[in-house]
Protein backbone atom coordinates (compact mmCIF):
# COMPACT_ATOMS: atom_id res chain seq x y z
CA UNK A 1 0.00 0.00 0.00
CA UNK A 2 1.30 3.39 -0.93
CA UNK A 3 1.33 6.24 1.60
CA UNK A 4 1.55 9.38 -0.50
CA UNK A 5 1.54 11.60 2.62
CA UNK A 6 5.00 10.23 3.49
CA UNK A 7 6.23 11.95 0.36
CA UNK A 8 4.77 15.27 1.63
CA UNK A 9 5.75 15.71 5.33
CA UNK A 10 4.88 19.40 5.13
CA UNK A 11 1.17 18.54 4.91
CA UNK A 12 1.40 16.44 8.05
CA UNK A 13 3.19 19.17 9.97
CA UNK A 14 0.66 21.78 8.83
CA UNK A 15 -2.26 19.59 9.91
CA UNK A 16 -0.69 19.01 13.32
CA UNK A 17 -0.11 22.75 13.78
CA UNK A 18 -3.72 23.56 12.82
CA UNK A 19 -5.03 20.93 15.24
CA UNK A 20 -2.93 22.33 18.06
CA UNK A 21 -4.07 25.87 17.27
CA UNK A 22 -7.71 24.80 17.26
CA UNK A 23 -7.27 22.98 20.58
CA UNK A 24 -5.59 26.07 22.09
CA UNK A 25 -8.26 28.40 20.70
CA UNK A 26 -11.15 26.44 22.14
CA UNK A 27 -9.49 25.92 25.49
CA UNK A 28 -11.20 27.99 28.23
CA UNK A 29 -9.13 31.09 29.01
CA UNK A 30 -8.60 32.63 32.40
CA UNK A 31 -10.69 35.73 33.08
CA UNK A 32 -8.84 38.73 34.46
CA UNK A 33 -10.56 39.96 37.64
CA UNK A 34 -9.99 42.32 40.54
CA UNK A 35 -10.38 40.92 44.03
CA UNK A 36 -10.94 42.57 47.39
CA UNK A 37 -11.36 41.30 50.93
CA UNK A 38 -14.28 42.06 53.26
CA UNK A 39 -13.21 44.39 56.07
CA UNK A 40 -14.39 45.54 59.47
CA UNK A 41 -14.84 49.32 59.39
CA UNK A 42 -17.30 52.05 60.40
CA UNK A 43 -20.42 52.26 58.24
CA UNK A 44 -22.84 55.18 58.05
CA UNK A 45 -26.19 55.30 56.27
CA UNK A 46 -27.24 58.87 55.62
CA UNK A 47 -29.25 61.28 53.48
CA UNK A 48 -27.35 64.18 51.94
CA UNK A 49 -28.97 67.39 50.70
CA UNK A 50 -28.03 71.04 50.29
CA UNK A 51 -29.32 73.43 52.93
CA UNK A 52 -28.90 77.00 54.06
CA UNK A 53 -28.74 78.87 57.32
CA UNK A 54 -31.37 81.34 58.43
CA UNK A 55 -31.82 83.60 61.41
CA UNK A 56 -34.46 82.12 63.70
CA UNK A 57 -36.25 85.36 64.61
CA UNK A 58 -36.45 88.26 62.17
CA UNK A 59 -38.17 91.49 63.17
CA UNK A 60 -39.51 93.88 60.52
CA UNK A 61 -39.58 97.50 61.68
CA UNK A 62 -42.52 99.40 60.20
CA UNK A 63 -43.68 103.00 60.40
CA UNK A 64 -46.07 103.53 63.36
CA UNK A 65 -47.53 106.77 61.92
CA UNK A 66 -47.98 108.62 58.65
CA UNK A 67 -45.23 111.17 58.20
CA UNK A 68 -41.86 112.08 56.78
CA UNK A 69 -38.76 110.07 57.58
CA UNK A 70 -35.42 111.63 58.34
CA UNK A 71 -32.38 110.33 56.50
CA UNK A 72 -31.20 107.02 57.96
CA UNK A 73 -27.52 106.27 58.34
CA UNK A 74 -28.00 102.55 59.04
CA UNK A 75 -26.56 99.92 56.73
CA UNK A 76 -26.91 96.18 56.44
CA UNK A 77 -24.74 94.56 59.11
CA UNK A 78 -24.83 97.50 61.52
CA UNK A 79 -25.00 96.29 65.12
CA UNK A 80 -27.84 97.75 67.19
CA UNK A 81 -28.84 97.47 70.84
CA UNK A 82 -32.27 97.07 72.38
CA UNK A 83 -34.11 100.42 72.66
CA UNK A 84 -31.54 102.11 70.41
CA UNK A 85 -33.16 104.77 68.19
CA UNK A 86 -33.13 103.49 64.62
CA UNK A 87 -34.93 106.32 62.83
CA UNK A 88 -37.20 109.29 63.40
CA UNK A 89 -40.47 110.19 61.70
CA UNK A 90 -42.08 113.64 61.65
CA UNK A 91 -45.81 112.82 61.84
CA UNK A 92 -48.38 114.46 59.62
CA UNK A 93 -51.38 116.19 61.23
CA UNK A 94 -54.26 113.77 61.55
CA UNK A 95 -56.84 114.39 58.85
CA UNK A 96 -59.58 112.33 60.49
CA UNK A 97 -60.25 112.85 64.13
CA UNK A 98 -63.59 111.10 64.43
CA UNK A 99 -64.67 108.59 67.02
CA UNK A 100 -64.27 105.67 64.64
CA UNK A 101 -60.55 106.24 64.04
CA UNK A 102 -60.01 106.75 67.75
CA UNK A 103 -61.83 103.50 68.57
CA UNK A 104 -59.75 101.61 66.03
CA UNK A 105 -56.53 102.98 67.51
CA UNK A 106 -57.68 102.04 71.01
CA UNK A 107 -58.50 98.51 69.83
CA UNK A 108 -55.00 98.22 68.39
CA UNK A 109 -53.54 99.20 71.77
CA UNK A 110 -55.77 96.67 73.57
CA UNK A 111 -54.79 93.92 71.13
CA UNK A 112 -51.11 94.74 71.58
CA UNK A 113 -51.50 94.63 75.37
CA UNK A 114 -53.19 91.23 75.13
CA UNK A 115 -50.42 89.94 72.83
CA UNK A 116 -47.78 91.13 75.28
CA UNK A 117 -49.54 89.41 78.17
CA UNK A 118 -49.86 86.16 76.18
CA UNK A 119 -46.17 86.33 75.22
CA UNK A 120 -45.18 86.76 78.86
CA UNK A 121 -47.35 83.80 79.89
CA UNK A 122 -45.77 81.70 77.15
CA UNK A 123 -42.31 82.76 78.30
CA UNK A 124 -43.12 81.76 81.89
CA UNK A 125 -44.42 78.35 80.79
CA UNK A 126 -41.39 77.63 78.61
CA UNK A 127 -39.07 78.81 81.37
CA UNK A 128 -40.57 76.21 83.68
CA UNK A 129 -40.26 73.55 80.97
CA UNK A 130 -36.61 74.43 80.34
CA UNK A 131 -35.83 74.31 84.07
CA UNK A 132 -37.50 70.91 84.40
CA UNK A 133 -35.56 69.55 81.41
CA UNK A 134 -32.28 70.85 82.84
CA UNK A 135 -32.99 69.22 86.22
CA UNK A 136 -33.78 65.97 84.41
CA UNK A 137 -30.38 66.02 82.70
CA UNK A 138 -28.62 66.69 86.03
CA UNK A 139 -30.56 63.84 87.65
CA UNK A 140 -29.66 61.40 84.85
CA UNK A 141 -25.94 62.28 84.81
CA UNK A 142 -24.89 60.21 87.88
CA UNK A 143 -27.29 57.43 86.88
CA UNK A 144 -25.57 57.16 83.50
CA UNK A 145 -22.10 56.94 85.08
CA UNK A 146 -23.34 54.08 87.29
CA UNK A 147 -24.92 52.24 84.37
CA UNK A 148 -28.47 52.56 85.72
CA UNK A 149 -29.79 54.09 82.50
CA UNK A 150 -28.82 53.71 78.86
CA UNK A 151 -26.96 56.31 76.81
CA UNK A 152 -30.04 56.69 74.58
CA UNK A 153 -32.19 57.76 77.53
CA UNK A 154 -29.61 60.35 78.59
CA UNK A 155 -29.20 61.64 75.02
CA UNK A 156 -32.97 62.00 74.71
CA UNK A 157 -33.07 64.03 77.94
CA UNK A 158 -30.27 66.28 76.65
CA UNK A 159 -32.10 66.79 73.37
CA UNK A 160 -35.28 67.77 75.20
CA UNK A 161 -33.31 70.23 77.33
CA UNK A 162 -31.69 71.84 74.30
CA UNK A 163 -35.05 72.11 72.52
CA UNK A 164 -36.65 73.65 75.61
CA UNK A 165 -33.88 76.26 75.87
CA UNK A 166 -34.24 77.11 72.19
CA UNK A 167 -38.00 77.55 72.57
CA UNK A 168 -37.41 79.73 75.64
CA UNK A 169 -35.09 82.04 73.69
CA UNK A 170 -37.73 82.41 70.99
CA UNK A 171 -40.34 83.23 73.63
CA UNK A 172 -38.06 85.89 75.14
CA UNK A 173 -37.71 87.52 71.74
CA UNK A 174 -41.48 87.36 71.25
CA UNK A 175 -41.94 89.31 74.48
CA UNK A 176 -39.57 92.00 73.24
CA UNK A 177 -41.41 92.20 69.93
CA UNK A 178 -44.78 92.40 71.69
CA UNK A 179 -43.49 95.28 73.81
CA UNK A 180 -42.30 97.02 70.65
CA UNK A 181 -45.68 96.50 68.96
CA UNK A 182 -47.51 97.89 72.02
CA UNK A 183 -45.33 100.96 71.98
CA UNK A 184 -46.03 101.43 68.25
CA UNK A 185 -49.79 101.05 68.82
CA UNK A 186 -49.69 103.65 71.63
CA UNK A 187 -47.82 106.06 69.36
CA UNK A 188 -50.38 105.47 66.64
CA UNK A 189 -53.22 106.22 69.10
CA UNK A 190 -51.47 109.35 70.27
CA UNK A 191 -50.87 110.77 66.81
CA UNK A 192 -54.03 109.66 65.01
CA UNK A 193 -56.75 110.30 67.55
CA UNK A 194 -56.19 114.00 68.06
CA UNK A 195 -54.98 113.69 71.64
CA UNK A 196 -51.89 115.87 71.28
CA UNK A 197 -52.77 118.94 69.21
CA UNK A 198 -49.53 120.84 68.58
CA UNK A 199 -47.48 117.91 69.93
CA UNK A 200 -48.17 116.08 66.69
CA UNK A 201 -45.17 117.82 65.18
CA UNK A 202 -42.78 116.14 67.59
CA UNK A 203 -40.50 113.53 66.05
CA UNK A 204 -41.58 109.93 66.58
CA UNK A 205 -38.57 107.81 67.56
CA UNK A 206 -38.56 104.23 66.29
CA UNK A 207 -36.45 101.98 68.54
CA UNK A 208 -34.91 98.53 68.16
CA UNK A 209 -36.85 95.77 69.97
CA UNK A 210 -33.77 93.51 70.39
CA UNK A 211 -29.99 93.34 70.36
CA UNK A 212 -28.95 92.34 66.86
CA UNK A 213 -27.89 93.52 63.43
CA UNK A 214 -29.58 95.23 60.52
CA UNK A 215 -30.51 92.57 57.96
CA UNK A 216 -32.35 94.72 55.43
CA UNK A 217 -32.82 98.45 54.75
CA UNK A 218 -35.81 99.23 52.54
CA UNK A 219 -35.06 102.92 52.13
CA UNK A 220 -32.23 105.28 52.96
CA UNK A 221 -33.44 108.72 51.87
CA UNK A 222 -36.00 111.16 53.26
CA UNK A 223 -39.59 110.80 52.12
CA UNK A 224 -43.19 110.18 53.10
CA UNK A 225 -44.18 106.92 54.77
CA UNK A 226 -47.52 105.34 55.60
CA UNK A 227 -48.59 103.46 58.69
CA UNK A 228 -47.33 99.86 58.51
CA UNK A 229 -44.81 100.52 55.72
CA UNK A 230 -41.70 98.34 56.17
CA UNK A 231 -38.56 100.34 56.94
CA UNK A 232 -35.96 97.91 58.33
CA UNK A 233 -35.45 94.30 59.26
CA UNK A 234 -33.48 93.26 62.34
CA UNK A 235 -32.25 89.88 63.54
CA UNK A 236 -29.66 88.24 65.74
CA UNK A 237 -27.06 86.33 63.66
CA UNK A 238 -26.05 84.42 66.78
CA UNK A 239 -29.40 82.62 66.67
CA UNK A 240 -29.13 80.49 63.54
CA UNK A 241 -30.97 77.43 62.31
CA UNK A 242 -30.61 75.40 59.13
CA UNK A 243 -33.38 74.69 56.64
CA UNK A 244 -32.98 71.74 54.27
CA UNK A 245 -35.50 70.61 51.66
CA UNK A 246 -35.48 66.83 51.23
CA UNK A 247 -37.54 64.43 49.16
CA UNK A 248 -40.78 63.46 50.87
CA UNK A 249 -39.73 59.78 50.61
CA UNK A 250 -36.60 60.65 52.63
CA UNK A 251 -38.41 62.95 55.06
CA UNK A 252 -40.36 60.01 56.53
CA UNK A 253 -37.03 58.43 57.54
CA UNK A 254 -35.89 61.52 59.46
CA UNK A 255 -36.95 62.02 63.09
CA UNK A 256 -36.63 64.92 65.56
CA UNK A 257 -33.41 64.63 67.55
CA UNK A 258 -31.58 62.85 64.71
CA UNK A 259 -27.92 63.78 64.29
CA UNK A 260 -26.93 65.99 61.36
CA UNK A 261 -23.48 66.82 60.00
CA UNK A 262 -22.90 70.06 58.09
CA UNK A 263 -20.03 70.06 55.61
CA UNK A 264 -18.72 72.38 52.88
CA UNK A 265 -19.64 75.45 54.87
CA UNK A 266 -16.16 76.95 54.66
CA UNK A 267 -14.52 75.46 57.75
CA UNK A 268 -11.97 72.71 58.13
CA UNK A 269 -14.23 70.27 59.99
CA UNK A 270 -17.92 69.40 59.71
CA UNK A 271 -20.29 71.04 62.16
CA UNK A 272 -22.75 68.98 64.19
CA UNK A 273 -26.44 69.56 64.71
CA UNK A 274 -29.73 67.81 65.32
CA UNK A 275 -33.16 67.81 63.73
CA UNK A 276 -35.73 69.98 65.50
CA UNK A 277 -38.70 69.89 63.13
CA UNK A 278 -39.96 68.11 60.04
CA UNK A 279 -42.66 70.32 58.56
CA UNK A 280 -45.95 68.44 57.99
CA UNK A 281 -46.65 70.11 54.62
CA UNK A 282 -44.70 69.42 51.45
CA UNK A 283 -44.27 71.44 48.29
CA UNK A 284 -43.54 70.80 44.62
CA UNK A 285 -40.13 71.67 43.22
CA UNK A 286 -38.83 71.21 39.69
CA UNK A 287 -35.39 69.59 39.63
CA UNK A 288 -32.51 70.58 37.33
CA UNK A 289 -33.62 67.79 34.97
CA UNK A 290 -37.13 69.23 34.76
CA UNK A 291 -38.72 66.56 36.97
CA UNK A 292 -41.36 67.59 39.49
CA UNK A 293 -40.49 66.43 43.01
CA UNK A 294 -42.40 66.53 46.26
CA UNK A 295 -40.12 67.94 48.93
CA UNK A 296 -40.36 68.77 52.62
CA UNK A 297 -38.57 71.36 54.77
CA UNK A 298 -36.51 69.95 57.63
CA UNK A 299 -35.30 72.40 60.31
CA UNK A 300 -32.17 71.65 62.35
CA UNK A 301 -30.17 73.41 65.09
CA UNK A 302 -26.41 73.56 65.64
CA UNK A 303 -25.07 71.52 68.56
CA UNK A 304 -21.41 72.38 67.93
CA UNK A 305 -19.90 75.12 70.10
CA UNK A 306 -21.13 78.57 68.96
CA UNK A 307 -17.60 79.86 68.42
CA UNK A 308 -17.16 77.26 65.66
CA UNK A 309 -20.04 78.50 63.49
CA UNK A 310 -20.36 82.19 64.40
CA UNK A 311 -18.67 83.07 61.08
CA UNK A 312 -21.81 81.89 59.30
CA UNK A 313 -24.52 84.41 58.51
CA UNK A 314 -28.04 84.39 57.16
CA UNK A 315 -28.70 82.32 53.98
CA UNK A 316 -25.21 80.71 53.90
CA UNK A 317 -24.98 77.41 52.02
CA UNK A 318 -24.16 74.15 53.81
CA UNK A 319 -24.30 70.48 52.88
CA UNK A 320 -26.42 68.56 55.38
CA UNK A 321 -25.95 64.85 56.07
CA UNK A 322 -28.71 63.25 58.14
CA UNK A 323 -27.29 60.20 59.91
CA UNK A 324 -29.93 57.44 59.75
CA UNK A 325 -27.71 54.66 61.09
CA UNK A 326 -24.08 54.26 62.18
CA UNK A 327 -21.90 51.51 63.64
CA UNK A 328 -18.16 51.43 64.20
CA UNK A 329 -17.37 47.77 63.49
CA UNK A 330 -19.24 46.42 60.45
CA UNK A 331 -18.19 43.65 58.05
CA UNK A 332 -18.64 45.24 54.63
CA UNK A 333 -17.86 44.96 50.93
CA UNK A 334 -18.25 47.41 48.03
CA UNK A 335 -21.76 47.42 46.59
CA UNK A 336 -20.19 46.79 43.16
CA UNK A 337 -19.16 43.28 44.28
CA UNK A 338 -22.68 42.02 45.07
CA UNK A 339 -25.46 41.11 42.63
CA UNK A 340 -29.01 39.78 42.72
CA UNK A 341 -29.37 36.00 42.65
CA UNK A 342 -32.54 33.87 43.14
CA UNK A 343 -34.36 36.58 45.06
CA UNK A 344 -31.38 37.30 47.30
CA UNK A 345 -27.81 38.49 47.01
CA UNK A 346 -24.58 36.75 46.00
CA UNK A 347 -20.90 37.34 45.25
CA UNK A 348 -18.14 35.52 43.41
CA UNK A 349 -15.08 34.49 45.40
CA UNK A 350 -11.65 33.38 44.23
CA UNK A 351 -11.17 29.73 45.22
CA UNK A 352 -7.64 28.79 44.09
CA UNK A 353 -8.04 30.45 40.69
CA UNK A 354 -11.67 29.41 40.18
CA UNK A 355 -14.72 31.64 40.55
CA UNK A 356 -17.22 30.36 43.09
CA UNK A 357 -20.65 31.85 43.62
CA UNK A 358 -21.68 32.38 47.25
CA UNK A 359 -25.03 33.60 48.50
CA UNK A 360 -24.84 36.21 51.25
CA UNK A 361 -27.20 37.99 53.62
CA UNK A 362 -26.85 41.74 53.57
CA UNK A 363 -27.89 44.44 56.06
CA UNK A 364 -27.53 48.21 55.73
CA UNK A 365 -26.44 49.91 52.50
CA UNK A 366 -25.25 53.44 51.82
CA UNK A 367 -24.78 53.30 48.06
CA UNK A 368 -21.05 52.58 48.20
CA UNK A 369 -20.73 49.87 50.83
CA UNK A 370 -22.91 46.93 51.92
CA UNK A 371 -23.07 45.36 55.35
CA UNK A 372 -22.56 41.58 55.22
CA UNK A 373 -24.49 39.70 57.90
CA UNK A 374 -23.57 36.16 56.83
CA UNK A 375 -21.93 34.20 54.01
CA UNK A 376 -18.48 35.84 54.03
CA UNK A 377 -15.52 36.31 56.33
CA UNK A 378 -12.54 38.65 56.31
CA UNK A 379 -10.33 35.88 54.85
CA UNK A 380 -12.44 35.49 51.69
CA UNK A 381 -11.23 36.95 48.40
CA UNK A 382 -14.22 38.57 46.67
CA UNK A 383 -14.33 39.49 42.98
CA UNK A 384 -15.14 43.17 42.55
CA UNK A 385 -17.17 44.34 39.53
CA UNK A 386 -17.73 40.85 38.02
CA UNK A 387 -18.66 41.06 34.31
CA UNK A 388 -20.75 38.71 32.17
CA UNK A 389 -17.78 36.39 31.54
CA UNK A 390 -17.47 35.50 35.23
CA UNK A 391 -19.56 32.43 36.05
CA UNK A 392 -19.48 29.74 38.69
CA UNK A 393 -16.50 27.45 37.97
CA UNK A 394 -14.75 29.78 35.49
CA UNK A 395 -10.96 30.00 35.67
CA UNK A 396 -9.89 33.44 36.84
CA UNK A 397 -6.66 35.36 37.26
CA UNK A 398 -6.59 38.11 39.87
CA UNK A 399 -2.99 39.07 39.10
CA UNK A 400 -1.81 38.08 42.60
Amino acid sequence: MNFPLKKHPGIIITAIVIALLLAWGFQPKEVQVETIQPKQAPLTVSIQEDGRTRIIDRYPISAPVNGMTCRMHLKVGTEVKQDEILLEIRPLPSAILDSRSRAQAQQSVSAAQASLQAAKQQQAALQATALQAELEVKRFQPMLSKGLISKDVFDKAQTQSQAANANLKTAEYQVKVAEHELEAAQVMLKYSSGETGSEQLELVKVKSPIDGRILKVNRQCDGPVSVGESMLEIGDPKQLEIEVDVLSADAVKIKPGMKVLFDRWGGDKPLEGEVRLIEPVGFTKVSALGVEEQRVWVIADFTSAPELWQRLGDAYRVEAEFVLWHEEEVLQIPSSAAFRYQGGWAVFTDENGTAKRKTIEIGKRNGLQIQVLSGLSETDSVINNPNETVEDGVKINSGK
